[in-house]
């Protein structure tokens, strides 16, 4: 299995410039013409993964309450 590591500060600037500035006809471009909000991506590049997966551990937790009010209405 790779092991995930933070992106160098070149590698995270070469993906940010991509997703601020896509290509004419890329799949990035696309997305932006969609309304993706690129930005939110470029936001958690700046993260490491463990960084990243610790937020998403937070969110789930914060809907755990959530899911049991659902399953109540039913």
């Amino acid at each position: 299995m790779k092991e995930l590591r933070a992106l160098t500060p070149e590698e995270f600037e070469r993906a940010a410039a991509r997703l601020r500035n896509p290509a004419p006809g890329s799949r990035i471009a696309a997305a932006k013409e969609f309304g993706i909000d690129l930005t939110l991506l470029i936001e958690q590049l700046r993260l490491s993964p463990a960084e990243r997966l610790h937020k998403l551990q937070q969110i789930a937790e914060s809907l755990g309450p959530l899911r049991g009010i659902a399953s109540r209405r039913r």
